[in-house]
């Protein structure tokens, strides 16, 4: 079998040089160029007219979809993430730090799904066959029906692919695998790219879920070219401190199911275990109320959490005052304290404020704005709210309090947890009253304020 020719192109302006070179003949940018196979080019004369006519052509309104069958994981709150469980043919990228828990929770599912007599299979690219079963053992996993393969090189894990037809395979990692084709190390972008590109092919051909394992830069993203998360069919990333037990699953990209989905898990000495109450690891238990504390009602996914959103305001001993949000957004802080001097005339120029997610979740969506406001002003006047109040909803640059999406399951979850309170913006209230739960809604920013006068 002849070798396939490699070039390297421009990441920049995509042009191409037989060798490599430190700064682009084409645009004079250095470090840009990047091997890549060159695919053969179509003949002269080729008849494309033919072509076109015996290509699939299809009327959109005569298509007739197939729901999509889910292959259940055995690990809840995986499948969860998943959509319901994982698909045939799907492609699945899992990101995360180094010693986060990805090893341990696929081998958790793989030995889940060969004890339900799957044919599984697990390449293992970065430790070695007995590093593997050492692990399994210690997690005390039944693998009887698993099989595994130590091998990084591209060709001999498609040959074994092939040969097996697995319906499950985990790929451990990406960027440890190389393929012939190319000259460049393992883990570049050339080959990271190339072999997910082949991977990805094999499992649409074959029908064999395939999960790939990434890794992340120090920013948190992951590693290798961007193309590679377009490539697949779901984007999971691994979030948590490797300093905790707890760790978090979330979605970013699902073609088979809902974005954002978020599963919890618990390290344990048996492995990664299903949390079925996220809402208590996020909430502080305190014996007393304490001041700058404030539960939000927050919503990942299809899923409403409590998160306590703990805030500490403090006289400033430098010339420009600290602004610092731990698990929320930092530009979102400073515009939160601009309203709240405008509107509220409550004045934080002159201090620190430090606001942080319980948790160490991360919290993106603007339901959290009342929450943070309420926050900073119990901590500045020294004044606790009460226990039992949950507070969710956006705030806008005019001092409204915006609706957020699915305020009913967000009321009905803080019920649920023994919360009497709450308070809401106007537009989210209820048509009927939740039994156990006061709503107290509002629609701007200094109704809140007052309201905490109250107390």
């Amino acid at each position: 079998m002849a070798k396939a020719r490699t070039q390297y192109s421009c990441t920049e302006c995509g042009a191409s040089s037989p060798k490599w070179q430190g700064q682009c003949p084409g645009c004079g940018q250095w470090n840009t160029l990047v091997e890549a196979v060159v695919e053969s080019a179509a003949p002269a004369g080729r008849d494309f007219a033919a072509l076109g006519g015996a290509s699939g052509l299809q009327m959109l309104a005569e298509i007739r979809p197939r729901e999509e069958p889910r292959q259940a994981t055995g690990v809840e709150e995986f499948d969860r993430v998943l959509g319901g469980g994982l698909v045939a043919g799907g492609v699945v990228l899992i990101g995360g730090d180094p010693g986060i828990g990805k090893s341990t929770l696929l081998l958790q599912s793989l030995a889940r799904l060969a004890q339900a007599r799957e044919n599984v299979l697990y390449v293992s690219g970065e430790e070695s066959g007995e590093q593997v079963a050492l692990r399994a053992r210690r997690l005390q996993l039944d693998v009887g029906g698993m099989q595994l393969l130590a091998e990084i090189n591209l060709e001999k894990i498609l040959a074994t692919l092939v040969k097996l037809r697995p319906a499950v395979a985990v790929i451990d990692s990406i960027q440890t695998v190389w393929s012939d084709a190319l000259q460049s190390a393992p883990g570049s972008v050339a080959q990271v790219r190339e072999c997910a590109a082949q991977l990805t092919r094999f499992a649409k051909q074959s029908g064999t879920c395939v999960i790939l394992v990434g890794h992340v830069t120090k920013e948190g993203s992951l590693a290798g070219p961007r193309v590679l998360e377009h490539m697949v069919d779901t984007v999971l990333y691994f979030e948590g401190d490797t300093h905790s037990s707890f760790r978090l699953v979330r979605a970013v990209k699902n073609r088979f199911g809902a974005v954002n989905e978020l599963g919890v898990f618990a390290m344990t000495e048996k492995g990664l275990r299903g949390v079925a109450n996220p809402s208590a690891l996020f909430l502080s238990q305190h014996s007393l109320d304490v001041a700058g504390s404030c539960v939000l009602c927050t919503q990942e996914g299809t899923r409403p959490l409590l998160v306590e959103i703990q805030a500490l305001v403090d006289a400033s001993q430098a010339p420009s005052p600290r602004r610092l949000a731990v698990g929320l957004e930092q530009n979102r802080l400073a515009m939160l304290l601009a309203i709240l001097h405008r509107h509220a005339g409550i004045v934080c120029g002159d201090q620190d404020v430090f606001v942080n997610a319980v948790g160490g979740v991360k919290i993106a969506e603007p339901a959290a704005d009342l929450a943070v406001l309420l926050a900073i002003v119990s901590s500045l006047r020294n004044k606790p709210l009460p226990g039992k109040l949950v507070v969710f909803g956006e705030v806008g640059l005019a001092g409204e309090i915006r609706p957020a999406p699915r305020g009913q399951e967000r009321l009905k979850e803080a019920a649920k947890l023994g919360f009497t309170h709450a308070i809401v913006p106007k537009a989210n209230a209820p048509r009927a009253a939740i039994k156990g739960i006061e709503v107290i809604a509002l629609d701007r920013v200094e109704q809140a304020i007052e309201q905490m006068r109250s107390w």
